[in-house]
């Protein structure tokens, strides 16, 4: 919960499909993408073959990283929370970007630097809600998951974390919000909350 950059991909995917006249909605887009962790091509399955496919998600792709590249502010509240944690705890992001779309979301963020690692789609083979990422990413920090907490903001994040294991805080952004999210260790409104909940398990 660093950024809230979902808009940006959902916009992204949705011009590359209308281009083939298949129009994509937001709430087909969050079950898909944000709580089954699916393809947002699915769709046009059927329709198209594989080429044609790969040609529309190549060329989101390129649409989603022309809008990373004009910029992408960091969430009001986050880094204070980043800050605090710093040098206290060992902190990891554990992303479903890919490593392209990452660098430029964070160019000019500045909050990397509190940061000991970052685990990309590219560095497990499974992608959330499967476990794999968390489970790489609790071996990158030689942590049992006891020790270590999760902050998401998808329903397809808390499965993935809770599936390794991991306690998750929900924080929900613009195309999360009313998703379910049964077995959260806590779902909090914001930086503010989210500042109070990691305190209070922190110690």
């Amino acid at each position: 919960m660093l950024v809230d950059t979902e808009g940006l991909y959902f916009e992204a995917t949705r011009a590359v499909l209308a281009r083939v006249g298949v129009e994509l909605g937001p709430e087909l887009f969050v079950d898909l993408s944000l709580r089954r962790g699916r393809s947002v091509f699915e769709p046009v399955r059927g329709a198209l073959d594989a080429r044609e496919i790969e040609a529309l998600r190549s060329a989101r792709n390129a649409l989603y990283a022309e809008r990373l590249a004009a910029g992408v502010p960091a969430l009001e509240g986050v880094e204070p929370v980043l800050a605090a944690l710093h040098g206290r705890v060992a902190m990891g992001v554990v992303t479903s970007s890919n490593p392209e779309h990452f660098e430029l979301i964070h160019r000019g963020t500045g909050l990397l630097r509190y940061f000991d690692f970052v685990l990309t789609n590219r560095d497990t083979e499974r992608s959330k809600p499967d476990p794999a990422p968390y489970l790489a990413a609790l071996e990158r920090a030689r942590l049992g998951p006891e020790a270590c907490i999760a902050v998401e903001d998808s329903e397809r994040g808390l499965a993935a974390a809770r599936a390794a294991g991991l306690r998750c805080l929900v924080a929900p952004r613009s195309l999360t919000r009313g998703g379910r999210f049964d077995g959260a260790f806590a779902v909090v409104d914001g930086p503010r909350e989210l500042a109070a909940a990691l305190a209070a398990l922190v110690g």
